[in-house]
């Protein structure tokens, strides 16, 4: 079982926007951008949020995309779910006719293993991931430069990386 591009993508898209929903609507564009996500394929996904009620979209100058919800009321469950990633560990997609129509020996470690990612990215939230991002980013230097500067005023002595 892997989880594939499109809800790796789904989620850091996700991601992307809650750091920035603060500021009004955030456009696709811009998440593209700084995320390496075609546009195309974040026009896909978004759609498939929206319809799921995660995002909500404004159009117009100014326009983009918002959190329809809480970001502690949105789990990477929900984004994975809503742009239609399987979360099923099993070959017969939970079916049961793995192996010559019946189960097979593995078929309830593997639906127990589904159950278990299930309930794991159901107890992560947006908001976690959300904070997680920030503390790293409060973490990291401002800048990579530190800049010394003489007596008189606006007169760089040196320039040294920190």
């Amino acid at each position: 079982m892997k989880l594939t591009t499109k809800g790796r993508f789904a989620v850091t898209a996700m991601i992307d926007l809650a750091l920035r929903h603060e500021g009004g609507p955030v456009t696709l564009a811009g998440i593209s951008e700084r995320q390496k996500i075609s546009l195309s394929y974040l026009e896909q996904l978004f759609g498939k949020l929206r319809r799921h009620q995660l995002v909500s979209s404004v159009r117009g100058p100014g326009g983009g995309y918002c959190l329809a919800r809480k970001m502690a009321e949105i789990s990477v469950a929900d984004i994975i779910c809503a742009v239609d990633e399987p979360l099923d560990a099993t070959l017969c997609g939970g079916m049961g006719n793995c192996h010559e129509e019946q189960q097979c020996m593995t078929h309830q470690l593997w639906t127990d293993l589904t159950k278990r990612m299930f309930d794991y990215l159901s107890s992560v939230s947006l908001g976690d991931l959300v904070k997680e991002q920030r503390a790293k980013l409060g973490a990291a230097p401002l800048t990579k430069y530190s800049v010394d500067v003489a007596p008189e005023p606006n007169r760089v002595v040196s320039l040294a990386t920190a």
